[in-house]
């Protein structure tokens, strides 16, 4: 290791911390989700392949001498269409980057606090991990300002405790999530993708969801068989669209909404992508594009109004950047 630089008769020249970091936090995509039983915690054990994308939220962070703050700024990132989620998104203490400045700071004992601006891209409320990204960067941005390197189990620690996904986010690229989705395990695509993505008006509670799945009282036989499978297809070279033909255990559990669901997947599949399936507990709809389709011609051939997006899958779901000056 090499010996820190030293001015002439003051002794180590101390880092400079960074004056204002900006974290890109990228969405996921559930490429397949199964959900079990309810457990005896009342949780249910999920088996799911999740997927970073290329559509981002961006958190720019100062420090400050105490206390934290955040302002949300909404950038509409649709290539066709207009996103509805501005209202969706909280600014106050309800909004997960301050939940975590504040869990980081706890844990090690940082008496500084930090400025937030959120730009937001990613719908809210959509199963997107937009909120979970966030949460992240946020983990991530308070390493860089305070000049820390916690090891990354102590870090995912913390990301579970502000949720389930938020393990994913931090962590990012293709892996296989089991129990809530925070035990996971680093995949690899056999190839990269693009896919496009729409965005309902409707949205889905997944409180809800989980209740209506436990009214269905389906069998632990299911459950198993569907365990099996994403455990399989992970160990092989894997493929998006093999992913995506495992279906989601949250589309069968729509009920009101499962008619706009039928409608939005099958003008996605007419437009030209694979298999339409929802992500997360919804109500966002992706398709994977085919080999060499160009994303505006799907676009184009698209019927309806919902705001679509073209994304492509990422290999990490933090881009940070320290800005010293």
């Amino acid at each position: 290791m090499s010996s820190p630089l030293r001015r002439r008769g003051r002794g180590p020249i101390a880092p400079a911390r960074p004056r204002r970091v900006v974290v890109e936090a990228r969405a996921k995509l559930n490429l397949t989700l199964a959900v079990g039983p309810p457990r005896a915690d009342g949780n249910h054990d999920l088996a799911t392949i999740f997927q970073s994308i290329s559509l981002a939220d961006t958190l720019v962070a100062e420090p400050r001498r105490r206390g934290f703050s955040l302002v949300v700024r909404w950038r509409d990132a649709a290539v066709r269409g207009k996103s509805r989620s501005k209202d969706d998104v909280p600014a106050g203490d309800g909004n997960l980057v301050l939940r975590a400045a504040r869990g980081f700071a706890d844990a090690f004992g940082i008496e500084g606090g930090a400025k937030f601006v959120l730009l937001k891209r990613i719908p809210a409320r959509s199963g997107l991990g937009g909120g979970s990204a966030d949460a992240a960067a946020a983990l991530r941005a308070m390493a860089a300002l305070y000049d820390l390197r916690p090891r990354r189990s102590r870090l995912m620690s913390l990301a579970g405790e502000l949720g389930a996904d938020v393990p994913f986010a931090l962590l990012g690229g293709t892996a296989l999530g089991l129990g809530r989705g925070e035990r996971l395990t680093l995949l690899s695509l056999s190839e990269r993708f693009h896919a496009v993505l729409a965005v309902p008006p409707w949205r889905v509670s997944t409180a809800e969801a989980f209740r209506r799945m436990d009214r269905k009282k389906y069998g632990l036989t299911l459950w198993k068989a569907h365990l099996r499978s994403v455990q399989a297809i992970s160990r092989k070279p894997l493929s998006a669209s093999a992913c995506v033909l495992m279906g989601n255990a949250f589309e069968d559990v729509l009920g009101e909404f499962r008619a706009r669901f039928d409608s939005l997947s099958n003008r996605l599949h007419t437009a030209g992508v694979v298999c339409p399936r929802m992500t997360g507990s919804g109500s966002a709809v992706f398709g994977i594009m085919a080999s060499g389709a160009e994303a505006r011609r799907t676009i184009e051939r698209m019927r309806g109004r919902e705001p679509l997006y073209h994304v492509r899958s990422v290999g990490a779901g933090i881009l940070l950047k320290k800005l010293v000056t």
